[in-house]
């Protein structure tokens, strides 16, 4: 583990708990309900997690969430916990794959962030027929899942919305021509990040082009705004609403290329996200604490491995489209800017100001107090 995972690790150690109980509600959320808590014989601290990550596209999974996981079980547990991994490089098919292997191999748990959500519903039977509770991971999968831990998607896309046009002021109308690059349809988060950002932006400006991104790539996305600019003309577009740090990187790509200089929404905290931001190349990204959400998923991990109940930690409810009342922990979100990058990130131990301000970046950093 590097310098910053430890950081990071033990900043969730200090704090990262008690955000995980509180459990702010989001839109999807009911009370009551049945208990989904794992009705196995109770077992010591030598479990197995199974953890299913979805890709390595984006940055956050093998930067933050799997080495926060592994070393969150391991202290759960005193040092006899062990976290089995498998990524499926965004391939549905393969995740599938991974979670019969991990049936096969009998783990205690699972903890899986669903490439596909309704593709993985199989497998989450399979695993709930074999005794292997599973928990939904960041994306809300289909099939009899046990828990759920994720952020407030819907406020991700409103915190998105809300910035973008913040930074058109005035030249926020409905006539302003924007170009809307959502997320792939495959995760179901990205349609609750669409959800809340069209709440904000509709009949306030023109979503002169709206494309749904196949499997969230930047190259797709620069594809995408190469086809926005052609079509509308590069004068007449006023702002981009990018559902990621990782699409925004292809975005303004494509609009450096042809003069334009728009302010561009973002998500994650990418590392690039936030030097873009530094520059003034992108507008916002949404500071997604993943060190307070892998947390509570190693949490929940370990209760269930163990065959204990989530009633201390999972204190409200999601229904999915197959399973109700679901035992939910809904992390909060925040609008990151070149305003508060000193408040979140750094102050969490997610970078250094080294890391951002290298020297490349030392003279934008310098001009907005970041050194």
């Amino acid at each position: 583990m590097n310098a910053r995972m430890r950081r990071v690790a033990v900043a969730v150690a200090a704090g990262a708990m008690a955000v995980s109980l509180a459990a702010c509600g989001s839109a999807k959320e009911s009370k009551g309900g049945s208990d989904h808590a794992s009705s196995g014989k109770k077992k010591g601290d030598a479990i197995t997690v199974g953890l299913l990550l979805p890709e390595n596209q984006t940055a956050r999974y093998e930067k933050f969430d799997k080495p926060i996981i592994e070393k969150q079980v391991a202290d759960l547990t005193n040092g006899k916990g062990k976290v089995v991994y498998a990524n499926a490089k965004q391939d549905a098919t393969t995740q599938n794959q991974q979670v019969d292997t991990m049936v096969t191999n009998n783990v205690d748990v699972l903890i899986v962030d669903a490439v596909d959500s309704k593709a993985i519903a199989s497998s989450v039977k399979k695993a709930k027929d074999a005794g292997i509770p599973v928990i939904a991971y960041d994306r809300l999968a289909e099939g009899p899942i046990d828990a759920y831990t994720s952020f407030d998607n819907e406020a991700v896309g409103h915190t998105q919305g809300k910035a973008l046009l913040k930074a058109l002021g005035g030249k926020a109308k409905p006539s302003a021509k924007i170009v809307m690059m959502n997320g792939a349809i495959t995760d179901p988060n990205a349609a609750f990040f669409k959800k809340g950002a069209l709440a904000e932006l509709k009949g306030k400006v023109d979503i002169a082009k709206s494309y749904d991104t196949k499997e969230w790539k930047p190259e797709n996305a620069n594809a995408n705004m190469e086809g926005a600019i052609s079509a509308l003309g590069k004068k007449n577009i006023v702002g981009v609403y990018s559902a990621n740090d990782g699409m925004a990187g292809g975005i303004i790509t494509a609009l450096k290329a042809a003069g334009i200089n728009v302010p561009v929404t973002g998500q994650d905290a990418e590392l690039a996200g936030v030097q873009r931001i530094v520059t003034g190349d992108q507008y916002m990204s949404v500071y997604k604490s993943y060190p307070q959400e892998a947390a509570v998923a190693a949490k929940m991990a370990v209760a269930l491995g163990k065959g204990e109940k989530l009633d201390s930690i999972a204190t409200s409810k999601v229904d999915s489209p197959t399973t109700k009342q679901v035992p939910s922990v809904i992390v909060p979100v925040i609008s990151l800017t070149k305003d508060n990058i000193k408040e979140t990130v750094i102050k969490d131990g997610f970078y250094t100001i080294s890391d951002i301000c290298t020297d490349k970046y030392k003279s934008a950093c310098a001009k907005i107090g970041l050194k």
